[in-house]
């Protein structure tokens, strides 16, 4: 039998483990990405490991999250990143420039190449054929020392599309589509592989949509084939000689099968606040809105803002609408502006943000108090729009140039004839401009790092003790987000280099006395339901609880990312063997673990209850690997006792 895509790449990456679905195994990294939000406290990471320059092909820093200046802190940390970049051989793409996952597979992604980013949306590299993995910041700190990434090798799942998109349905309904089928969390362990006769209807740019929000999915990734269309993309790009054409063989097997056909669907939207409650735009009745958003890393392309401008076609939104567009990269800019279309968008009443995340991310466009917003973007947890009673509806382009229109949700064959979205392409060259990329000079050790007042040094954990004597320090339910833990924000985003700062917003939204009880309680456990974690990537959902003396988590079930990045900074991640043990713990009970180090290498721990008497067994789902990790109290300070880094200071 032959081999898939996933299995190819992963073969030629395997540094070790045996390539068997749920088993470990180590990879090679070939490029890696972070941004401002996330790659401060990843590079802070990477300077402790006293290595001199990045070891991977190429490493690039995104400016792209927080470009608002409204005082010190963004600018400073801006500096930061930019003077690292320099010392230690990254590329770093400016402010201005775009996002960076857009970016990214325009200007660096090659078909058959391993990406690790860190940031959770970093699988939409895979529509041009790279393996491309969201992390947590000190991940990708490993991966640019030249250590291999430790994954659970995936299940591979065949996604067969068939048939052809109608006018007014788009990439964005496949992926809603896949999302009400998997859920959340059903991608969990398992890499989507799209391929059939339905690709050909599919640009690179829908492929991005589709690969993007499969992070929503909890995929491992998701990715397309280096088909010819990736070829013609690179051609634009004028990169056509770094394309690599990357196929399964024809007999490739594949752990499961799905299939779509493209014909049958219709416009989608999901409803507040889980990218997983999709309904058909046609079901869900007459939803007022008062705020709508065309941008992202998921739906910012080219043809994006076509099919609205010819939605729209001069007419003007609604009264009752704020219109907000953002292009996803400074090249997609420039090629709209040429042909007219943000003029077009601005006659109908857009305002248009600077290229980058703002509002998906809660930076400005905040929607009004009980305020309904429907946006192109990836995600609509509950607050992620920067306002913690607003509603948030996610759909395609085009179903979001109509809804500007009407100022309710409306599927665009109720305002045009959906025969004019028939034949809108990609450019057939961009215009490429990379001077808002800088390139790293050939040596970096006379560069002076510049660090703002407000950047602080890395938390490393402790080591874990003889035995644990613990207070529940929170007791939450199902599907908890990285953003309910850490608010994805610009309150957020500019303490982002600050963890004793940061610290103080832990669960801030839904908990604001969750800090002040840490402080109370000392060394601390949280407990929660299922999918503890989903979300972003965003180690400070990790890093700051372990700052307030955090040492376990124990779920019903957890996100893999954000289980990583508690294994990494030396918080243990438990499940419960029986779910129906969460009902044996409350807020402020006295918790014991004795001899943990012990119990985790058998990988089953027992917790006592002193308060109530009752006992709780946990499973500790790890590697011998990770539990070694935990017991040293975390990555930096394993790497440190190897001596991969110098003095603590």
């Amino acid at each position: 039998m032959g081999e898939n895509i996933t299995r190819k790449i992963i073969r030629s990456h395997l540094l070790g483990g045996v390539m068997r679905a749920g088993e470990e195994i180590a990879i090679r990294i070939d490029q890696t990405l972070t941004h401002d939000v996330t790659g401060t406290q990843a590079y802070l990471a990477f300077e402790t490991l006293g290595i001199e320059r990045v070891r991977t092909e190429k490493s690039v820093s995104y400016i792209d999250h927080n470009l608002l200046y409204a005082d010190n802190k963004n600018p400073d940390d801006h500096l930061y990143l930019q003077t690292i970049a320099k010392k230690y051989g990254i590329f770093l793409s400016k402010a201005g420039n775009g996002i960076c996952h857009t970016v990214h597979f325009e200007r660096f992604g090659v078909p058959g190449k391993t990406l690790l980013g860190s940031d959770s949306h970093t699988p939409t590299g895979g529509a041009i054929g790279m393996l491309a993995i969201g992390a947590g910041g000190l991940d990708v700190a490993m991966a640019m020392a030249g250590e291999p990434i430790y994954i659970k090798m995936p299940a591979v799942v065949r996604v067969e599309l068939k048939g052809k998109l109608r006018p007014g349905v788009s990439a964005k309904d496949v992926i809603l589509e896949m999302l009400r089928r998997y859920t959340v969390k059903g991608g969990l362990g398992r890499v989507f592989e799209y391929g059939g006769e339905g690709l050909s209807c599919l640009n690179i740019r829908d492929r991005s949509t589709i690969a993007n929000m499969g992070a929503e999915m909890g995929a491992t990734t998701s990715i397309f084939p280096g088909d010819e269309a990736v070829r013609e993309f690179f051609t634009a790009q004028g990169r056509a000689d770094q394309w690599k054409e990357l196929l399964p063989d024809p007999d490739a097997g594949y752990d499961e099968r799905a299939e779509i056909d493209l014909s049958e669907l219709e416009p989608l939207v999901a409803m507040p606040d889980m990218p997983d409650k999709v309904a058909k735009v046609s079901e869900l009745g007459r939803v007022k809105v008062g705020q709508v958003f065309i941008g992202s890393c998921t739906n910012a392309s080219y043809t994006d803002f076509v099919k609205a401008a010819r939605i729209l076609d001069g007419r003007i939104a609604h009264e009752d609408v704020s219109f907000v567009v953002a292009p996803g990269s400074r090249q997609i800019f420039s090629e709209l502006l040429r042909d007219g279309v943000i003029g077009r968008l601005v006659e109908s009443g857009a305002r248009v943000l600077e290229c980058g995340c703002g509002p998906c991310v809660g930076i400005g466009q905040a929607p009004a108090t009980h305020g309904v917003s429907l946006r192109t973007s990836n995600r609509n947890f509950k607050g992620r729009g920067g306002t913690l009673d607003a509603s948030l509806y996610l759909a395609s382009p085009e179903v979001a140039a109509a809804t500007a229109l009407t100022g309710y949700i409306t599927a665009p064959s109720e305002v045009c004839d959906c025969s004019v979205l028939e034949g809108i392409r990609e450019p057939e060259t961009f215009a490429v401009d990379d001077r808002l990329i800088l390139t790293p000079p050939a040596e970096g050790g006379a560069v002076e790092i510049i660090r703002g007042p407000n950047i602080k040094p890395m938390p490393v954990n402790t080591p874990m003790p003889e035995e644990y004597s613990l207070r529940v320090s929170a007791v939450r339910g199902d599907n908890v987000t990285t953003d309910d833990i850490i608010p994805a924000n610009a309150q957020f985003s500019a303490l982002r280099s600050n963890i004793p700062a940061i610290s103080e917003i832990t669960f801030g939204r839904v908990d604001p006395g969750f800090a002040a009880r840490c402080r109370e309680y000392g060394p601390s456990i949280i407990v929660g339901g299922e999918n503890y974690g989903q979300g972003s990537s965003r180690e400070h959902a990790a890093i700051a609880p372990m700052y307030l003396g955090v040492k376990i988590v124990l779920a019903k079930s957890m996100a893999r990312i954000h289980k990583n990045n508690l294994i990494n900074h030396g918080v243990l991640p438990l499940v419960f063997k029986d779910p129906r043990d969460l009902s044996k713990f409350s807020e402020g009970d006295e918790i014991t673990v004795a001899a943990p180090a012990e119990q985790l290498r058998r990988r089953s721990v027992t917790l006592l209850n002193k308060t109530t008497g009752e006992k709780a067994e946990a499973r500790a789902e790890l590697t011998d690997r990770e539990a070694e990790i935990l017991i040293a109290g975390g990555q930096l300070r394993m790497a440190r006792s190897r001596r991969l880094a110098g003095p603590e200071k």
